[in-house]
């Protein structure tokens, strides 16, 4: 395995070991806090939780912001049973069905449990309808009593296990995919630290000035980015996420990161969208173009708020989206090098 693979394996580790149901994103945010500060940087933290540098480039008069969200999908507490089990609502696009019955963390605020996701019995079933979260509990095997004393209440959040989500790296070594439960959006994360390093190891010098930020609540509804651009109002706005492999979209699980053309709040700006492939066309990287109805980003609803002039979304190409996600582990390693060419060479001139 080559050296930057590894690099990108261990922070992506680090990171997924970190609980951040949307909504309760502190601790991963203060993971990334130390980490800029490491790097020499002064990281900025929001009201609402967003965590972001600012970076002089050649021109002031234009800013292109750089996002990756920090939230992650999960469960909440929205019932107590007389027998201490829990009914759950998602928290963002979880799915019954992508979780399955499987052991989760239920975050009290005086202690963490764990609990089954219970389905039913597979005996006498007549059916294989999915089922929806009202048909499911989570048994804990504590009375409600004991349940509050842990300061589980409504509203607390429950993730899947740390231990069981990977990453696991599968395939031929000279070609890996890599898998976990998620990547969504820890790996854009995971890029934008790199780069983050390597402007302060190479001494690059972006051409405009540059925000790097790292938001919340994107799961559930993008709200950390639409108050982040508020504040600084990028010229510019670039969502660093996932490209979903989907039946109405002609992407493909390899090296190649797939860049947003629409998604079912808008479309994607074709200046920004053709600066960010020359980018990569310069330095033979192919994009892979993507076009979606059900899925939204961060960039298209800061372009709802109408406090950036032009959005893009970039991102490697993921199976099992909100799921035990799998990628080419090459094409995370691709699309930093995107990022840093584009950071390197574009003056905001589409």
């Amino acid at each position: 395995m080559q050296d930057y693979q590894e690099e990108i394996i261990k922070l992506f580790k680090e990171l997924l070991e970190i609980p951040a149901p949307s909504g309760k994103e502190e601790k991963i945010s203060e993971y990334i806090i130390q980490e800029l500060k490491s790097l020499g940087y002064n990281p900025e933290k929001d009201y609402t939780g967003n965590v972001f540098v600012k970076i002089n480039g050649g021109r002031s008069d234009i800013s292109c912001c750089l996002a990756a969200h920090v939230d992650e999908i999960g469960l909440m507490v929205s019932k107590i049973n007389t027998d201490g089990s829990l009914k759950a609502e998602r928290v963002g696009g979880s799915l019954p069905w992508k979780y399955g019955e499987r052991p989760v963390e239920i975050f009290g605020s005086n202690k963490s449990i764990v609990g089954i996701i219970s389905m039913g019995s597979g005996h006498g079933s007549k059916s294989d309808t999915q089922l929806k979260w009202e048909d499911v509990e989570i048994v804990t095997g504590y009375s409600p009593e004991k349940l509050d004393e842990f300061g589980i209440i409504v509203g607390t959040r429950m993730l899947p296990l740390r231990s069981e989500c990977g990453p696991h790296v599968l395939g031929d070594e000279s070609n890996p995919l890599l898998a976990a439960w998620t990547f969504d959006d820890r790996m854009g994360a995971v890029t934008l630290l790199r780069l983050l390093k390597s402007i302060k190891e190479e001494n690059i010098k972006p051409k405009l000035d540059l925000i790097i930020a790292f938001t919340v609540q994107e799961e559930t509804s993008c709200f950390g980015a639409r108050t982040l651009a508020q504040k600084i109002q990028p010229t510019y706005f670039i969502a660093v996420d996932g490209c979903p492999l989907a039946s109405h979209s002609p992407l493909e699980l390899d090296e190649r990161p797939g860049i947003w053309l629409k998604d079912r709040r808008q479309f994607y700006s074709e200046g920004l969208i053709d600066s960010l492939t020359e980018a990569a066309n310069s330095i033979g990287i192919e994009l892979q173009r993507a076009i979606f109805t059900g899925a939204a980003s961060d960039a298209s609803s800061v372009g709802l708020t109408g406090f950036s002039d032009q959005l893009a979304t970039i991102g490697h190409v993921r199976k099992n989206s909100h799921g035990y996600e799998i990628a080419s582990l090459e094409v995370f390693e691709n699309l930093f090098k995107v990022l840093k060419q584009f950071i390197s060479t574009w003056n905001g001139e589409s």
